[in-house]
């Protein structure tokens, strides 16, 4: 069993935690790690796929597993999908942990996805559905957060570079 991750991205779909991920990994010289992809691994099917042939509940359950499985083994950068905040376990176990939540307005996710149909919570009217979202989740991400990271109008680097001064953490 790990001390748990140095880092732990949450934020909504299309905010850029995997590319930031990737990029503080390589930064902090440890592995990054997506729960999303772990799911996308154990189930064999897309997360898309997921939702439309078992149901949110069902996704939710597989995923609640994915992080708790996560936060015990790996000692990196952990990624979190966009929902994973919403179950009050997964919350209670981020308390403490080095959480950054890393934000973006509605423009700027319209710019970076395009707010496209592939995503399962936003098939009709993703700018409301968005909005909507980040109305339910935005409190639980700045609950479990140590730190909030802006992303709007910053690359990649720059948002990763945010993240590890506001953790106070030091390159490899």
């Amino acid at each position: 069993m790990s001390a748990g991750p140095v880092v732990v991205l949450v934020g909504p779909m299309g905010v850029g935690k995997s590319t930031v991920g990737r990029l503080l990994a390589g930064r902090l010289g440890v592995e990054y790690r997506d729960t999303d992809d772990d799911i996308v691994a154990e189930q064999g099917r897309a997360i898309a796929d997921i939702f439309v042939d078992e149901g949110e509940p069902y996704f939710r359950a597989v995923e609640k597993r994915a992080v708790h499985r996560a936060l015990a083994e790996h000692d990196g950068v952990l990624a979190l999908g966009g929902g994973a905040i919403l179950d009050p376990d997964t919350r209670a176990l981020l308390a403490g942990r080095p959480v950054v939540y890393l934000s973006m307005d509605v423009e700027e996710a319209t710019r970076r996805t395009g707010l496209n149909v592939a995503r399962p919570l936003l098939a009709v009217n993703p700018r409301k559905q968005w909005r909507e979202l980040m109305e339910a989740r935005r409190h639980l991400y700045e609950e479990v957060a140590h730190a909030v990271v802006a992303t709007d109008a910053r690359t990649p680097e720059e948002v990763a570079q945010a993240v590890l001064d506001a953790l106070e953490l030091k390159e490899a």
